[in-house]
């Protein structure tokens, strides 16, 4: 590639991942020229294994509530929940207006209304192509891209520093189920335009040649619904319309009902079909209760759990706990996606469990029932070439995502050193001179639990880890003036099965008298209470690693005799 000099020397612009870097999900990036920033994208992310209870992770946005009133706006490159779902969480916190394509908009509306509490922010409807001015420095232009969800497009930020391309996510599909591919004009003209740098997704730069086309899936799964006898029942993520409605060509085609289960996929098929980006007929279209009116070979069911998500309908399904299916011998069931790092043991598990109960089961490895959202290597080298960005940010990846992208950027000319490595936080600026890493912001991960956002942190995480692999002991003792009064009570939930322990609680017991004899003949020094509960845990502590290597938790409670 062959790169021009900027003209504009002192101009410097910055780019600060809040999420979405050496990770899968949770994408957040930040775009800031002079004293001006935008946003790119809001989402969340799965739980990792170790964070017992917690629902879903946000990004931390203690940089943008520092500095929000320098913040122009929120742009959104489409509407999966790893670049939308956090926005019910930020929006009261952050008031600015939010673009996006209709179909994005309409799933955020979506998502809002299910907050009562949030402020109903300023929506603004873009289509590809469209050029948004966000102030005298800033201006914003558009394009169409392929991905798993319709309405997706990438950002180009034009600024006196130079330009910042940032693509989400995308593929080049030249059959896409709707017919509208990606907009090669609008790119070819990109890389004509001197781009400064771009932020590229990395999720599937570690497989080589092409992702594979839609209308490839809609082949297969035109040929299992020919050869099933028995009910069809397909799981996919609730925001990929474009499989929902592939899955209801097939249906249409073989004269199967349709119905759909699944909060999150019942609320997008609504919004999808109100929308028009969803052709589902009324007449085939049945509620679950319906089903029991009709043969095996006139039902399909379309439901969420694709990933193995332990409250999902599939997952239900496969343990025997949904309340309206039962899956029995002769169903086929296809699991058409393929699992997000870190969830291949319950997605895998869950397919186990399907088959043991007699289902035939289609997946990802070995049906052709799935393809990916994200470019291949093939794919992002086309994705270079068209836009010949001067600098290079691996996003939307993992660690080792990021490394394979920066060596297709070899390939291709991009120079190794021109290729920058993010963390969450690192704020890497651009200008006519380069590019370098100045000091980090302040990022990271903000917890869900139920109602609760970021009041789990890692000491609560910790606890629930111990309590979840060695359990509790609570010691209750009665003291009167630093004698103990009878007993301790000790009572234990999770570490040992007390009829067949009771010499190892007898034995702990007979510790804590003895430890508060010594307190009581200690004239000395007068304990307060909270050391005292530090050597019963001390004590116990000893104790119970020592006869049985476990470490539970311990809660010692101090009561007062009346007197």
């Amino acid at each position: 590639m062959a790169y021009k000099k900027s003209k504009n020397k002192n101009k410097r612009i910055q780019i600060i991942p809040l999420g979405g870097v050496g990770e899968i999900g949770k994408n957040m990036f930040v775009i800031k020229y002079e004293d001006e920033i935008l946003v790119l994208d809001a989402g969340l992310s799965f739980p990792e294994d170790e964070m017992l209870g917690v629902d879903a992770v946000i990004p931390n946005i203690s940089y943008l509530l520092e500095n929000k009133k320098n913040l122009k706006g929120i742009i959104l490159s489409h509407g999966h929940e790893d670049h939308i779902g956090a926005l019910p969480y930020i929006i009261n916190d952050l008031n600015v207006p939010i673009w996006g394509t209709k179909l994005t908009l309409g799933m955020v509306k979506a998502k809002l209304s299910e907050f009562n509490q949030v402020r109903k922010p300023e929506l603004k409807e873009i289509t590809p192509r469209d050029k948004v001015t966000l102030s005298d420095n800033i201006q914003l232009e558009f394009f169409r891209t392929n991905h798993s969800i319709p309405d997706c497009v990438g950002v180009i930020i034009k600024t006196p520093a130079g330009i910042v391309v940032y693509t989400s996510d995308y593929k080049f599909d030249q059959t896409p189920v709707n017919s509208l591919v990606t907009d090669y004009d609008k790119l070819a003209k990109l890389g004509k335009s001197n781009v400064m740098v771009m932020l590229s997704d990395s999720t599937n730069a570690v497989t080589p040649g092409y992702a594979g086309s839609e209308k490839e899936v809609g082949k297969a799964l035109d040929d299992i619904f020919r050869m099933a006898e028995g009910r069809i029942i397909v799981a996919t993520f609730a925001s990929n319309i474009h499989r929902v409605q592939q899955v209801v060509n097939s249906a249409v085609k073989y004269n199967r009902k349709i119905a759909i289960t699944g909060r999150s996929l019942f609320n997008t098929t609504k919004i999808a079909r109100e929308l028009g980006y969803l052709d589902i007929p009324d007449d085939f279209l049945v509620d679950l209760d319906q089903l029991e009116n009709l043969l095996p070979h006139e039902i399909t069911v379309i439901t969420t759990g694709s990933q193995g998500e332990p409250m999902s309908a599939l997952t239900r399904l496969a343990k025997s706990e949904h309340r309206n299916l039962k899956i029995a011998n002769g169903d086929t069931v296809i699991v058409s996606a393929s699992p997000i790092p870190g969830n291949e043991k319950m997605v895998f598990r869950t397919i186990d469990n399907l088959f043991k109960l007699g289902a035939e089961v289609y997946y990802h490895q070995m049906s052709g029932v799935h393809v990916s959202g994200h470019g291949a290597e093939e794919e992002i080298k086309m994705m270079l070439n068209m836009v010949q960005p001067r600098y290079l940010i691996p996003v939307h990846g993992e660690y080792r995502h990021m490394v394979h992208l920066a060596k297709i950027s070899e390939k291709v000319g991009i120079p190794k050193e021109n290729v920058f490595f993010a963390e969450n936080g690192s704020v890497i600026e651009f200008s006519s001179k380069g590019g370098k890493k100045l000091k980090k912001v302040t990022a990271g991960k903000v917890l869900l639990d139920g109602l609760g956002v970021g009041d789990v942190g890692n000491i609560v995480l910790k606890d629930r880890k111990v309590l979840s692999e060695d359990g509790i002991v609570i010691v209750v003792i009665v003291l009167d003036d630093k004698k103990v009064v009878g007993s301790p009570e000790i009572i234990t939930r999770g570490f040992v099965y007390v009829r067949e322990s009771e010499e190892l609680l007898d034995e702990a017991k007979n510790i804590i008298i003895k430890y508060f004899k010594k307190i009581k003949q200690d004239k000395k020094k007068e304990k307060d209470e909270n050391v005292i509960k530090n050597g019963i845990r001390d004590k116990m502590s000893r104790l119970f690693w020592e006869k049985t290597g476990r470490n539970p938790m311990i809660l010692p409670i101090i009561m007062k005799a009346n007197n």
